[in-house]
């Protein structure tokens, strides 16, 4: 799931909420953002406006096709009837589904209390974004023909902290769905808004120019670091239980078949087919254009790996499409691999 920020002015129950950004709020950031939450959190629960469509089948099935789910009580009509429900029921994991915003994320959409906090840390650099907890509750099954309306209240700020990804705020909020005046699902929603690295990192020992920092790093620690040192020799890594001889990826401390603590890698071919696969458009990403291609890879050797699929039109990319390794230079330290087409 995404966070998305809309507009900058959410309506709350006294009225307009403020659009508080640097050009009207003296102080430090941190002393802006400390008054602007405290300010958002008091608006309570701000209703929000029903669904352009209400729950319906076609939806369902696109989504149960999508996530494999085939429980006939969601797409078959006779077998929901002699069900415990006597009727179509949608997945309770769909509830975000039914309000989630477009690609023009003010089409549609009541503002939230969140709005201002977002917009004040766009405004000072923070633009990074990465959902870090997702909690959902669900109180009842949701029937064809409802309209969730969905309600937000926003619950705290914490920061500032460092991360791997830069400096920033982690920013709080729960949703309560509402069908006919009933609670019907609830969630707690948090993410982490920073500012991407711009330190300049050390030029190359060549003499060339250099790069501005990727922003997205990787995490290394003593689990990844032999598959980032091969990728930096040129080698796809995989990691191989000692012991057991099976394969695995990602790389963990101790291997799912036989519990062993051994580890060693092989090198992989380097080719592969795309197993599944996104095309993201929204919302921005630190140090990438959109729109770009996110594949899960699956490899002959027999494990699967995510990665970008490059040098192609996203609308060429698809199911089973061969691809091998490339690698690719993101700044003077860090380079990822990526997958390209291979011509058969």
């Amino acid at each position: 799931m995404t966070a998305t920020t809309g507009p900058t002015g959410a309506t709350g129950p006294t009225g307009p909420v403020p659009a508080t950004g640097p050009a009207n709020d003296p102080g430090t950031l941190h002393e802006r953002l400390t008054a602007l939450a405290a300010r958002q959190a008091a608006l309570g629960e701000v209703p929000g406006v029903a669904p352009a469509d209400p729950v319906n089948l076609p939806m369902i099935r696109h989504w149960a096709a999508a996530l494999g789910d085939a429980n006939p009580l969601y797409t078959d009509a006779e077998a929901a009837a002699a069900g415990v429900h006597g009727e179509i029921v949608a997945p309770p994991a769909m509830i975000q589904v039914w309000t989630m915003p477009g690609l023009d994320p003010d089409a549609g959409r009541a503002g939230t209390p969140v709005d201002p906090v977002l917009a004040m840390l766009d405004d000072e650099g923070h633009t990074g974004v990465v959902a870090t907890n997702c909690e959902q509750t669900y109180h009842r099954y949701l029937r064809l023909g409802e309209s969730p309306v969905p309600a937000t209240r926003f619950t705290g700020i914490t920061g500032p902290k460092r991360t791997a990804l830069g400096e920033g705020y982690f920013v709080t909020w729960n949703v309560v769905w509402y069908a006919g005046g009933e609670a019907v699902a609830e969630m707690m929603f948090r993410v982490l808004k920073f500012r991407p690295a711009t330190s300049p990192a050390d030029p190359p020992s060549d003499g060339a120019p250099s790069r501005e920092p990727y922003p997205l790093r990787p995490a290394v620690n003593d689990d990844t670091a032999f598959f980032w040192e091969g990728v930096a020799a040129g080698e796809l890594r995989i990691q191989r239980c000692a012991d057991c001889g099976t394969l695995r990826h990602p790389p963990g401390p101790v291997c799912p078949s036989c519990r062993s603590t051994a580890r060693t890698y092989v090198e992989a071919s380097g080719e592969g087919e795309v197993y599944s696969h996104v095309v993201h458009h929204h919302p921005p990403v630190p140090g990438r254009e959109t729109p770009f291609v996110v594949a899960v890879v699956e490899l002959p050797e027999g494990v699967r790996i995510v990665g970008n699929v490059v040098d192609c039109a996203p609308s060429r990319v698809g199911i089973g499409m061969p691809v091998r390794v490339t690698y690719r230079r993101m700044d003077d330290e860090l380079i990822l691999p990526m997958w390209t087409p291979r011509e058969a």
